[in-house]
């Protein structure tokens, strides 16, 4: 049998963990789904806000775009 060094038989033992944990990873259900959504559509009316925002503050100063 072919001795591997310390470093090579770290490496080939973090990736067999690695590769066991992906494999376990729990499929997200309905409720996260939902969640992630809401949270999306959250972040896209805080940036529609900002865009009405900067453009009263151009309509303030004058400047139109």
């Amino acid at each position: 049998m072919m001795k591997l060094p310390k470093t090579a038989r770290a490496v080939v033992v973090l990736g067999a963990m690695l590769a066991a944990l992906a494999a376990c990873q729990k499929q997200e259900g309905p409720a996260e789904r939902a969640g992630k959504e809401a949270d999306k559509a959250v972040e896209n009316v805080g940036k529609q806000i900002e865009k009405v925002g900067d453009n009263i503050q151009d309509a303030a100063k004058g400047n139109k775009k």
